[in-house]
């Protein structure tokens, strides 16, 4: 542009627009509560990785139990097999019925107390006193066993072996699923599939008296689901005093500096005695201060924002108090199954005590009386049973503690 100050060669500015009091601020706490509530986010897919360490854990160990369980039965089964070989054979049989009560008061003792292996399970020697409540009769009885004439039965023998066997075949098949939850578990904390696994044989919980209180006050506090949203309906209530401010007026501060060349032909003036002269300032450049206001007229977009924001923390509020109905449902239906699982653990302890005394007794009546074989190995069934479910119900009592942890998190 051609100016009294000269031609204006190019024009370079700078403005710096300032929002209403207070709107930095609220920017800033509104992006801190959506970054806190990604960040519960986080935690809640920590803990779910933390639940499946523990479940494939706990599997390992009830893998490992499972095993330990089955070698005891077939100890039971090799001992049994004795004692129907020596019975057959006319032989005496009183320390073949002392190896058989040693093999069925060994799990009691052994598969609670053990860690001689590598895995942190298996048996420790038993001794071979009586079982705890067997009646003076019976040891009488064994004590007095001699010779039984050579009245068993080949069958029996028959039937033992094939037992045996199929027990055998079972442990492979154990060894071999143990391979998968192995690499499982160590791939899940990011370590080599190969490495070693040290696992505890106790599946013995230890909690406190009126646990469950306490982790009912905490899973409301600090579950981090329900804190995820309370973070984001906080957000929420932030972003809708930003709209209210981005409705206030905008106040904007800067400079204008402007570049100018000196113009002869225009800048010369002449006068009657041939003189001539510049106008004062020609060809300096020029620095200017500027002012703004921004006034936003149009005010119906600033208050659908300011409803979107509201719509959107009742939505959350809703969704906040609906979850926390749904872990407390969680919460009382896991504290049943725990309760359940303590009732059971009891029960189990009971009919396995009980179920070793009257095996010890009906094999101590097979010896001496040459009683039903078949009454033996449906006692033998039963404990079985009994210890397996004993070892599964620990282990879902200690997975559905695991659950708690998880919606608590811990």
């Amino acid at each position: 542009m051609e100016l009294l100050m000269g031609n204006q060669r190019g024009e370079l500015s700078v403005m710096q627009m300032f929002p209403w009091f207070g709107m930095l601020k609220t920017q800033k706490d509104e992006a801190t509560l959506m970054a806190e509530a990604r960040y519960e986010e986080f935690r809640q897919q920590r803990n779910v990785l933390l639940y499946q360490v523990k479940e494939t854990y706990f599997q390992l160990q009830q893998l490992e139990n499972t095993i330990a369980i089955t070698k005891a039965n077939l100890e039971i089964l090799k001992s049994l097999e004795e004692l129907a070989i020596i019975r057959y054979q006319g032989g005496n049989t009183a320390d073949a019925v002392s190896s058989v009560s040693t093999a069925v008061r060994r799990p009691t003792r052994g598969a609670q107390n053990a860690s001689d292996d590598g895995m942190g399970m298996g048996g420790s020697t038993a001794s071979g006193a009586p079982a705890m409540g067997q009646s003076s009769s019976s040891s009488s009885a064994m004590s007095s066993m001699g010779s039984a004439g050579g009245s068993g039965k080949l069958t029996d023998v028959l039937r033992l072996q094939v037992q045996i066997k199929a027990l055998e075949s079972d442990l492979q098949q154990l060894e071999v699923d143990k391979r998968p939850l192995q690499v499982r578990f160590n791939q899940l904390l990011g370590r080599d599939k190969n490495e070693w696994i040290a696992l505890d044989s106790q599946l013995e919980s230890q909690k406190a008296y009126g646990w469950e209180v306490e982790m009912l006050e905490q899973l409301l506090l600090s579950n981090p689901m329900l804190l995820m949203l309370e973070k984001e309906g906080l957000a929420y209530q932030k972003q809708a005093e930003m709209a209210k401010l981005e409705g206030r007026p905008m106040v904007g501060l800067g400079l204008n500096y402007m570049v100018f060349s000196f113009r002869p032909e225009s800048g010369m003036v002449g006068h009657q005695d041939d003189m001539f002269y510049m106008p004062a300032g020609m060809g300096n450049n020029m620095v200017m201060g500027m002012a703004t206001v921004s006034l936003p007229i149009y005010r119906k977009k600033y208050k659908a924002m300011q409803a979107e924001s509201k719509l959107y923390w009742e939505a959350n509020e809703r969704q906040k108090e609906d979850l926390q109905r749904n872990l407390e449902t969680e919460f009382e239906t896991i504290l049943a199954s725990i309760k359940d699982a303590d009732r059971k653990v009891r029960l189990l302890e009971e009919q396995i005590e009980l179920t070793e005394q009257t095996l010890e007794l009906s094999v101590t009546a097979y010896a001496t009386e040459g009683s039903s074989f078949e009454e033996i190995l449906s006692i033998q069934r039963e404990l079985l049973d009994f210890r397996l479910n004993l070892l599964n119900t620990k282990i879902d009592r200690e997975i559905q503690f695991a659950r708690v942890e998880t919606l608590v998190g811990i």
